[in-house]
């Protein structure tokens, strides 16, 4: 019965795990799990689970504002955020194949609490990659990934066509569409060389195989337990 409960809570769990972009627009509703995606669609590569649309929303060629509810992570008060541009027709569902072209430097994001994340987070001007320049009616495709602290992504995405700054088609932003809520932190990313390149090539295997021996060593009580309960 303890397997079936922890499975059951696992699911319920994974089903509420969701980010929603609130500007400039959304590819489409896929807060769904059913038969066919039994654990969430969001789980699912590039978009979550939703293949190229025509529901494309217009967005300067200069960069634009990008909105989204961060999503729920229940027990997981931290997660990494990627926002990432794929242009070009060559991917399974039409649209771009490639998606790891970075319009920002991953972050942090930064809950109260191990409950669902609440609010939502608006970035204001998010820049085109450097050196890249769009032209009005390119289309493109802007990609969330919201990584849990377990490793597992989630997948949104808005398709876009661009336009020139200040064409009317482009939607406003404004506060109800594009705002930080105040119960949310943001924290950079960075990382400290602990060992350099090479050196793990070098690492003395003995101390590993003493460490894996201490490791046994702990369960001794356990065995010799099992042992006696056996005579």
């Amino acid at each position: 019965m303890l397997p079936s409960l922890f499975l059951a809570t696992t699911a319920a769990t994974l089903a509420t795990a969701h980010t929603v972009i609130t500007y400039p627009g959304w590819r489409g509703n896929n807060l769904h799990t059913n038969e066919a995606w039994p654990y969430g669609m969001q789980w699912q590569y590039p978009c979550g689970g939703i293949n190229l649309t025509t529901n494309r929303t217009y967005w300067p060629t200069t960069g634009g504002a990008l909105a989204f509810q961060p999503g729920w992570f229940q027990g997981h008060q931290n997660a990494l955020l990627y926002v990432n541009i794929g242009v070009g027709s060559d991917g399974p569902d039409g649209g771009p194949i490639n998606m790891s072209n970075p319009l920002l430097p991953p972050f942090q994001l930064l809950g109260p609490s191990n409950g669902p994340f609440p609010g939502t987070v608006c970035l204001p001007q998010v820049p085109l990659p450097v050196n890249w320049t769009m032209n009005p009616g390119d289309n493109a495709t802007l990609q969330i990934v919201e990584i849990a602290m377990h490793g597992a992504s989630l997948f949104s995405c808005v398709d876009i066509t661009f336009a020139a700054p200040g064409d009317p088609r482009i939607p406003e932003v404004n506060e109800s569409n594009c705002l930080n809520s105040s119960d949310l932190g943001f924290a950079n990313i960075y990382s400290v060389t602990t060992t350099p390149i090479g050196a793990a090539a070098n690492m003395n295997v003995n101390g590993a195989s003493s460490f894996r021996v201490a490791a046994w060593l702990g369960y001794l009580p356990v065995l010799v337990g099992a042992a006696w309960l056996l005579i």
